[in-house]
């Protein structure tokens, strides 16, 4: 009997135990895991799977010799920040906000990662981001502040910010294997989104690779020594060039500033015997253009030696844990990027060394190993792929299209036959030139629209575009038809010009706020004036700098500031924040006030009363709620017609007072300060009640 019972307790226990297994596994989402590799500025001319004859990737080449190779990638817009938007939302940067590096990423829209989430995927992101604001829509995030360095990287996770130490390729690829191991839960699907700051500049190796290339000559491109003859002026123009824009940091001659003891030693070690030599050759001409090249073009081969190893240690998990199985890997780079091609480093163009980017998919069972793509695929597309393999909706304001079909090899019919570019970013960095384009099959029509000039290229004939024949009678007719079909693109992705402004409404509700009042009192050359501590000006050098961070952070912002001056010149500048890409300047012009506002390189100017010599005057400058400008001298408002724009990223070059110490906002020379006095100078965001006003006219 008490075995009868013993039997039954111990048969019901098993029962209870298989029933709980049973429901676990039918309540684990079986949905393939996604698995994103994204890295910075990775040329596919430096994958061996692409038919590289610079380097091996033989990790790389896992992904496309078990799945699909794509031929035909391109990207939106050729450049870090808006690939990354473009990615997250579907969307051109003219409707998700982001155009150009610098701006501030609207993490309120609707993206990817949160439609995921809502469909029940883990979402989440290690690495670069490079959007500014804060990650939203992931579970987890981990990842660099800014840019980030190569090595010994802060970082802001979920939990609050990490302090590495080491090389930040292999740390990025710890964090990811540690979330893979350790922070998901493995009955839900995950969307992991690995990304990498390597090979981006100035492509500072890890310890394991500096060596790498050490005895060898990589092959120069046949278009190392372009003239840009066959081109417009845009081309030339650039400031890119191996020739002349390589830095002494970039080239290695200086080390990296933030290394420990321990990793400078094995820098010195690998870079000081190199330069050593350099000092013997004395080089000059072409043959200091080759050094400079091979010395480029190594270190940038070592980071993506670097990202091929660490890629293969999360291959070999997925493998070892059983992952792989179900789990889709896409490896791809924000853009491409030029290996001393044109005379090259960088990106932006619509050239194909930059607007083509790799592009690699694995996922067992449904892409088949080794298989080649040539269909036009581009960034614009993989928030609605994501969205297909997870099974969940895709909005229908999101402007690409889904390559699940693609990768099952079943294109559908009415699949695009041309792409559509739009770079924005001038002036900037590299001084490329804005440009659209169109590019089909066979030819490419880019037209750099603020220089009124086109280009035409037969990719066909002539694959290293440089002979443009957009003025060769014989493409007339292909010149019409791809106009046509630029504008027909423009209309479809609903890019008329004009860029959405997230933060026009952010400016209007920002609240009064104090950036930085000086009282001058602890200035050394201050003395007593009618209105406080007052300080001396001799229009040479700023008497104060301060970065585009914090609480100075100008960016969709309405701005107030001014003080009382007291000149002895009718020109100079009163106070300037930026440079030539995005900036304002309040100052002294033949003896009116003035105020510049630069906003994507586009400048706005307002002239105000005059001021008087040698007299104290109160002056203000605003750029309002509605970025209208105006001016308030000795309490009276003096309000303008003009109509700027508000910042839209936080100037590269910071806050000066008494001259602009930076690349300069206005139209002025090197010594540009204001000469005379200044006193109870201050900065707001907002705008200023009157009592406010009065208060600091009358210094109550």
């Amino acid at each position: 009997m008490r075995l009868t019972k013993q039997f039954l307790v111990l048969t019901t226990l098993l029962l209870s135990v298989s029933g709980t297994k049973t429901v676990r596994a039918q309540d684990k989402d079986s949905r393939p895991n996604i698995l994103f590799i994204f890295s910075d500025d990775h040329a596919y001319q430096s994958i061996s799977a692409y038919g590289s004859i610079v380097n091996k990737t033989p990790n790389l080449d896992r992904i496309a010799n078990e799945g699909m190779r794509f031929d035909r990638a391109f990207v939106t817009n050729s450049i870090c920040g808006p690939s990354r938007a473009v990615v997250l939302t579907g969307k051109y940067g003219h409707l998700n906000g982001f155009v150009r590096n610098g701006n501030t990423f609207n993490g309120n829209q609707q993206t990817v990662s949160k439609l995921l989430q809502k469909a029940g995927y883990q979402t989440a992101v290690i690495g670069k981001w490079h959007l500014k604001s804060t990650p939203i829509g992931f579970d987890y995030y981990h990842v660099l502040i800014g840019q980030g360095p190569y090595y010994n990287p802060p970082m802001k996770t979920t939990d609050g910010q990490v302090n590495h130490v080491g090389y930040t390729t292999e740390i990025i690829t710890d964090q990811t294997l540690k979330y893979l191991k350790e922070r998901r839960d493995p009955d839900k699907p995950f969307f992991l989104m690995y990304q990498h700051k390597a090979p981006h500049r100035n492509w500072q190796p890890g310890p394991n690779e500096i060596n790498n290339y050490n005895n060898e000559t990589i092959p120069e491109p046949i278009t190392l020594f372009d003239d840009y003859k066959g081109r417009t002026s845009a081309a030339r123009n650039q400031a890119m060039t191996v020739k002349e824009h390589l830095t002494r940091t970039d080239l290695k001659l200086d080390p990296p500033n933030n290394l420990t003891p321990e990793q400078l030693q094995v820098w010195n070690a690998a870079y000081d015997k190199k330069n050593a030599e350099l000092e013997k050759l004395n080089l000059e001409g072409d043959a200091l253009i080759r050094w400079k090249y091979q010395r480029y073009v190594k270190d940038y081969l070592r980071c993506i030696d670097s990202v091929d190893k660490n890629v293969g240690r999360v291959l070999d998990y997925l493998e070892e844990s059983g992952l792989a199985e179900n789990t889709i890997v896409i490896y791809t780079s924000d853009q491409g990027w030029y290996l001393g091609e044109h005379g090259w480093y960088d990106k932006r163009w619509m050239y194909e060394e930059s607007f083509r980017t790799p592009l690699m998919v694995r996922w067992p069972g449904k892409v088949k190993p080794g298989s080649v793509n040539t269909d036009m695929v581009m960034n614009l597309d993989f928030a609605q792929t994501f969205l297909d393999i997870a099974g969940a909706d895709q909005p229908e304001d999101m402007q690409g299209a889904s390559i699940k079909p693609v990768l099952a090899g079943k294109t559908p019919d009415d699949w695009r036959k041309s792409v559509y570019y739009h770079y924005y970013e001038f002036p900037g960095a590299h001084s490329v030139a804005k440009h659209n384009g169109v590019r089909t099959e066979r030819y490419k029509l880019i037209n750099f629209y603020e220089n009124q000039e086109w280009e035409l290229f037969d990719l066909k004939e002539d694959p290293n575009e440089l002979t443009s024949v957009y003025d060769n009678p014989a493409y007339a007719e292909i010149r019409k038809d791809l106009e046509v079909e630029l504008k027909r693109l423009q209309e479809f992705y609903k890019d008329d010009g004009t860029v959405i402004n997230f933060g026009a409404a952010q400016a209007k509700n920002y609240p009064t706020t104090l950036a930085r009042r000086f009282r001058f009192s602890d200035f050394d050359n201050s003395e007593k004036s009618p209105y406080g501590a007052a300080v001396t000006t001799e229009g040479k050098n700023p008497l104060f700098q301060n970065p585009s961070s914090g609480k100075f952070n100008p960016e969709f912002k309405p701005i107030t500031l001014g003080g009382f001056i007291n000149p002895t010149d009718p020109n100079g500048v009163i106070a300037a924040q930026g440079g030539v890409a995005m900036g304002y300047t309040m100052q002294l012009k033949d003896g009116r006030l003035s105020f510049s506002i630069r906003s994507e390189g586009q400048l706005f100017t307002a002239a105000g009363p005059e001021v008087k010599l040698n007299v104290w005057t109160h002056v203000v400058a605003v750029l309002d709620r509605n970025a209208k400008l105006a001016f308030v001298v000795n309490g009276e408002k003096v309000q303008t017609n003009v109509k700027a724009a508000f910042l839209t990223s936080a100037p590269a070059d910071g806050f000066t007072l008494g001259a602009d110490g930076g690349s300069f906002v206005g139209d002025y020379g090197q010594e540009n300060g204001l000469k005379g006095k200044m006193a109870d100078f201050r900065l707001y965001w907002g705008i200023l009640d009157k009592d406010t006003l009065q208060s600091w006219i009358h210094r109550n």
